[in-house]
Formats: C-alpha cells, sequence, structure tokens
C-alpha cells in the first residue's frame, strides 16, 4: 500500500452546522457514482426502476441453451452493455465479465469528474474492490478444465488471471493508468460494505486523495447454479448482475471540487455465530447499526430512509427488518423509517448488493418524483448467513450547497 508524505495528507475539516459540527468519525464524499444495474446504465435508470418497482426481465448476451441456466430460476441481465465502446476490442476476450464491468465503470466515473476535480496525479488515484471470489464463470471454467482436459498443460493458461480475486481491480487499474492503492476486499454479501470501510480507512489515512470503492457481480450458469443448489434465494426474487462504482474523497480536502452526491460516515462491521440463533444475529446487527449511528454523530430519529441486503436470501430478510425495528421502532410495526428494497426489481447481485444499496440511495436523493429533499440520513445494512452483519450511514448533502 503507497503511502503520501504526512505533508501531503489531506485536511479534512470539520463539516459546518451543528449537525456536523461534532462528528466523531470524519466523513468521506461520495463525489460520482457510476452503476450497471437491470435497469440500465445510470442513477436515472436505476430511480426510474425502483420508482416503477419493476424491471423488463433480460436474459445473458447470447441467449441460453438448454440445460444452461437451472429452470425455473429468473435472471436479469444487464441491458445494452457493449465494453467494447470503452475499452476497445484488443484484448476483450481475456477479460472476465467482471473485469469488464470493473473496467468500464472505473473508465465511466473518472470520465465524468468535472475538469477541475479530475486533476489528481495517477499514483494518488486508487482502486478498491469488494468481491466474493472474483468471476465466478472463470473459476469454475478454469478448475472444471484441470480435471477435464488430458493434460495439465492442456488448461488454457491464459485463463488464469481471470481466476484471481483481484483480477478486476487489476485490470481496471491497468487500462486507466492508475498506480495508486489498489485492494480487493472478500466479503461475501457484505462484500460492498468492507469495500467502503477499506476505502473510508485509506482515505483518511492518506494513502491516496481519490478512491473508486464499489463491487460487481456477473451472472453466470456457475452461478446460478449454485444458488438452485443451495436453495437459498428468496421467493419471487430473480438472478441478477450489476455493481457500482463509488468515487470517495475526503470531505471539503479540495479547493473547487465536485458537489458531493452524499456524505459517507461510520462503516461499521460485525459477526455472531448463527449456532446461537437467529435472534443473536438479529441483535448483533442492531447494535452495529448503534455503533454506526453513534459514531456518526447522527439520532436514529435523524434517518428517513434504511436500505437493507437480505431480501435476495431466503429468510434472513425478517433476521435484517427485526434488526432494523429494534433500534427503529417509532409509529408501530415497521416505524417511520422507509425501506428501499432493491433485490425484487432489480434481482439478487451477492457481493454486489452494498455498492448497489449506495447506489439506490443516490438515485432516490436525485429523482424528483420521491419527494425526499427533507430526509438527511440513511443507513445500508447488510447480514449474511455465515453471521456477518454491517451497516454504513449516509447523509444527504444540504441543498445550498448547489
Amino acid at each position: 500500500m503507497s503511502t503520501l508524505p504526512t505533508q501531503d495528507r489531506p485536511v479534512v475539516p470539520e463539516t459546518g452546522g451543528t449537525r456536523f459540527s461534532s462528528l466523531p468519525v470524519s466523513p468521506v464524499d461520495v463525489v460520482r457514482c457510476t452503476v450497471f444495474s437491470a435497469a440500465g446504465q445510470g442513477l436515472d435508470a436505476m430511480a426510474d426502476a425502483l420508482f416503477r418497482g419493476s424491471v423488463t426481465g433480460r436474459e445473458p448476451d447470447g441467449g441460453v441453451t438448454p440445460g444452461e441456466y437451472p429452470p425455473r430460476l429468473d435472471l436479469l441481465a444487464l441491458p445494452d452493455f457493449v465494453p467494447a465502446d470503452t475499452l476497445g476490442r484488443k484484448g476483450l476476450n481475456r477479460l472476465t465479465r467482471t473485469d469488464q464491468l470493473a473496467s468500464v465503470a472505473c473508465a465511466v466515473a473518472l470520465r465524468e469528474l468535472p475538469r477541475q476535480a479530475a486533476a489528481v496525479e495517477p499514483d494518488e488515484t486508487g482502486i478498491v474492490l469488494g468481491t466474493s471470489v472474483g468471476s465466478t464463470r472463470r473459476v469454475g471454467e478454469f478448475i472444471r478444465d484441470t480435471f477435464a482436459e488430458e493434460r495439465p498443460y492442456f488448461v488454457n493458461p491464459s485463463h488464469f488471471p481471470g481466476v484471481l480475486m483481484n483480477s478486476a481491480a487489476g485490470r481496471a487499474a491497468i487500462h486507466l493508468g492508475l498506480t495508486g492503492l489498489n485492494s480487493t476486499v472478500s466479503g461475501g454479501p457484505l462484500a460492498g460494505l468492507h469495500a467502503l470501510r477499506f476505502a473510508r480507512n485509506a482515505l483518511l489515512a492518506g494513502h491516496a486523495r481519490r478512491l473508486l470503492t464499489g463491487a460487481f457481480e456477473e451472472l453466470s450458469p456457475q452461478r446460478a447454479w449454485a444458488w438452485h443448489r443451495s436453495q437459498g434465494l428468496a421467493a419471487g426474487v430473480p438472478l441478477g448482475e450489476g455493481g457500482a462504482v463509488l468515487v470517495l474523497e475526503p470531505s471539503g480536502g479540495r479547493e473547487g471540487g465536485p458537489r458531493p452526491l452524499a456524505r459517507l460516515l461510520a462503516c461499521e462491521v460485525g459477526f455472531a455465530d448463527p449456532k446461537s440463533g437467529l435472534p443473536s444475529v438479529s441483535r448483533r446487527l442492531a447494535n452495529c447499526i448503534r455503533t454506526a449511528l453513534v459514531r456518526s454523530g447522527v439520532a436514529p430519529e435523524d434517518v428517513a430512509v434504511a436500505v437493507p441486503g437480505a431480501a435476495g436470501r431466503g429468510g434472513w430478510a425478517m433476521v435484517e427488518e427485526l434488526a432494523l425495528r429494534e433500534v427503529f421502532p417509532r409509529g408501530g410495526t415497521s416505524g417511520p423509517v422507509e425501506r428501499l428494497t432493491i433485490q425484487p426489481v432489480l434481482g439478487e447481485t451477492d457481493s454486489a448488493n452494498g455498492a448497489l444499496q449506495l447506489a439506490a440511495t443516490l438515485a432516490r436523493w436525485q429523482d424528483g418524483r420521491n419527494a425526499t429533499e427533507h430526509e438527511r440520513a440513511a443507513v445500508i445494512t447488510s447480514i449474511s448467513p455465515d453471521g456477518s452483519v454491517g451497516c454504513a450511514v449516509v447523509l444527504q448533502p444540504p441543498l445550498d450547497r448547489e
């Protein structure tokens, strides 16, 4: 990990206003977001899909051959994703779909930054991505070939880089010429939150001035059969693909920088052994949410929306919901904190859920049809069948910052 000289580390001032003046944690600004989801590319398409509550189902590119995917499994592939338009055709067939998604998203995110804000040296800009195993398709194909081929040297060695978990982050950095911090965090369903937490700490420690942070998941037969065999997908939830890259910078650390889309505060993670009972996991998530709110200086009554991450996992949505009700108990069984649940609309996206949940929050705050200008804060939660839990607190920037 590269480290900036102490004198070059960004200064993070206290944010003005009584609400932010006593923040226990230093904020990080989300200055841009590039998202790919079953709704298409961009926050507007995502906001429209979430507002309507549906997207048009689409099969993977090239169609589906009989028996390739499990029966009776709804699939939501990305519409109109043409990586060659951004990456060119040279060497494209050696990249996994996860590599392509991450590389295109990072390129678009940097391209859309205002010119003044984009003037950051390549060695000061890094990439932090979350994942489970990287490209599920490439891992499955490579392992299968080691058994199916007659000799070990018949396995295609050019496929090996795509097996590595850090392939997407590395390929994206090579394509963009970024030589700053480059990390991949493996965290299953919490991978997106782990990446945000890692990037936030790295920025505030001065290891980079700008980090492209997110997570991606591709749609593949290998991943679909894993879900089918485990019977873990919630009823009525399709299997999707996509992800998002958030451009993070220290809050207020740059004169003339772009207006932030949101402000990332505390991001906490924890664990409770599921063998001790699902209520213990729910209580651990509730404590994680409380800790994140306290460290953010945000009261529960300031939270307007909760974005849960377990809606696509059968049986775990209620575990997560019980934790939310414990922290936000006002006004009856579900409380006044609105739920923004994305998986029934955009599909279960595994390790990309956290990044897409944050993107959905930004899309909601940008969509004028929702009248969300009064909303101050949102919590993004996640829970994993292995007992891992996490919560991130996000603030909507004041309108007078325009």
